[in-house]
C-alpha cells in the first residue's frame, strides 16, 4: 500500500513569498547585460595583446561562465534581501 505522497504547497508558498522567479530574473538580465560589456570590451574594443593567448571563443566560454555564476550570486543575494525585508516586517 503506497502512502500518497501530499504537494509541498509551503515551499512554493516560501518561493513566491521571496519572489524567487523575479530575483532570478533581475540576476540574470543583470549579469548577462555585464557579461555583454565585458565581452565587447575585451574582444573587440581591446582586442588581441601581444603575449596573451585566447580567441574569441575562448572569451565566449569565459563569458558564459560569468553571466551563469554572477546571475546565481545576484539571485541569491536579492532573494536573502527579500527574506530579510519579510523578516523585518513581522517582527
Amino acid at each position: 500500500m503506497q502512502e500518497e505522497i501530499p504537494e509541498r504547497p509551503a515551499t512554493a508558498k516560501l518561493i513566491e513569498a521571496l519572489n524567487v522567479r523575479r530575483n532570478a530574473a533581475i540576476g540574470f538580465a543583470v549579469s548577462i547585460a555585464l557579461t555583454v560589456l565585458v565581452y565587447v570590451y575585451r574582444v573587440v574594443i581591446v582586442g588581441e595583446v601581444p603575449g596573451q593567448a585566447g580567441t574569441p571563443v575562448y572569451y565566449l566560454a569565459l563569458g558564459f561562465v560569468l553571466a551563469i555564476s554572477l546571475g546565481a550570486l545576484l539571485t541569491a543575494v536579492l532573494t536573502f534581501v527579500s527574506a530579510r525585508r519579510i523578516a523585518r516586517e513581522l517582527d
